[in-house]
């Protein structure tokens, strides 16, 4: 019997697969995608992140015992200390480490939105509720980056390679 949130996954359909098999997961995994879009994705992913944190932090406090809350510290010090690092250093390969610069480029629609769910959901959610966000947020990148890490292209530059080798496991 599959649990609840697979149910879920599975009643997405067809847009949960065009998630995890973009072209833009294949290409960041074999190393050719154009670098103009992977800065593009990159600030924008990163713009998510304060949001996330807010998020993951406001579960951790709503949790009922330290044994529950041990696993999203862990995961919070991951996001703030080496995945943040990981943008740090692929912006300042990418041209673009200068906050200003990226300020430039507005935010997409998705990226807006998302950013005020989980703002939402982390004040005024049920643990419930901020669980389901960040369980859709993180499995979708752990769904794509277990299917193509095997095809991962670690002779390129990090920038590709890092993003889904280092953060899957």
């Amino acid at each position: 019997m599959p649990s609840f949130t697979e149910q879920l996954r599975d009643s997405a359909g067809d847009q949960w697969y065009r998630v995890i098999n973009h072209k833009f997961t294949i290409e960041l995994a074999n190393g050719s995608i154009n670098k103009e879009v992977l800065k593009k994705y990159l600030i924008q992913d990163y713009r998510f992140l304060d949001a996330f944190v807010i998020l993951l932090a406001s579960t951790i406090a709503k949790c009922r015992c330290l044994e529950d809350r041990i696993q999203g510290c862990q995961f919070l010090g991951l996001i703030t200390g080496k995945e943040n690092t990981y943008f740090e250093r692929s912006f300042e390969v990418l041209g673009c480490s200068n906050i200003e610069e990226r300020m430039k480029i507005p935010n997409e629609t998705v990226t807006t939105e998302f950013v005020q769910l989980m703002k939402t959901t982390a004040n005024e959610g049920t643990l419930g509720e901020m669980l389901s966000v960040l369980v859709v947020a993180e499995w979708s990148y752990l769904s794509w980056g277990e299917k193509v890490l095997d095809k991962t292209n670690r002779e390129g530059d990090f920038t590709t390679w890092e993003w889904v080798g280092e953060f899957i496991h």
